[in-house]
């Protein structure tokens, strides 16, 4: 069980059978009384957020989350397959899982995944990925003052603004919050 107080963001939790994840938290003591707890919080099966209430002192459920390291294999276009490093096991992932993170998957690259009771719920990619450029425009000049850029695309098919000096072939990492050029490799 957890106590309320320490819901956090990212912290996960059972309520009426169904898992949610922390989005936001916020204590509230009013003069008298007890304090309440409102969160924000995302329903991880249906991917709804909701606002709950709770009193100070309450509990809930801990979610029984497993994290395993998983290395990505190849698309058959509608899934997505993976292989457990430990277990040697394969789980497939719909593509409407992976939430538009499809792009910065290269095989061989390894992933975590989130399971509750034994189902896919969450795929943590890493911050920052590798990926070689197999198309350059050409670079846009003009305004000085920000520098020359081109647009790349990698071998997965993502589409980056690079400074004017990378080239085709060229590695360069990208950072997989923001989609943006980091540095060249």
């Amino acid at each position: 069980m957890i106590d309320v107080n320490d819901l956090r963001k990212g912290v996960a939790f059972e309520q009426d059978g169904n898992l949610f994840r922390v989005t936001d938290y916020s204590h509230n003591k009013a003069g008298r009384g007890k304090a309440s707890i409102r969160i924000k919080a995302r329903n991880l099966k249906t991917g709804a957020n909701v606002d709950m209430t709770f009193i100070s002192g309450d509990r809930v459920p801990e979610a029984g989350l497993d994290h395993h390291t998983v290395q990505y294999l190849y698309t058959d276009g509608d899934f997505y397959h993976f292989m457990d490093q430990e277990t040697y096991e394969q789980p497939a992932l719909r593509k409407e899982m992976l939430e538009g993170i499809e792009q910065y998957l290269i095989e061989g690259m390894e992933l975590k995944l989130t399971l509750w009771a034994g189902e896919p719920l969450d795929l943590e990619i890493p911050l920052a990925v590798e990926h070689k450029i197999v198309n350059m425009e050409d670079a846009i000049r003009g305004d000085t003052a920000t520098g020359v850029s081109a647009r790349a695309i990698t071998e997965t098919g993502l589409q980056v603004s690079v400074p004017a000096f990378v080239k085709k072939g060229d590695t360069i990492r990208i950072d997989t919050r923001t989609g943006a050029y980091v540095t060249r490799v």
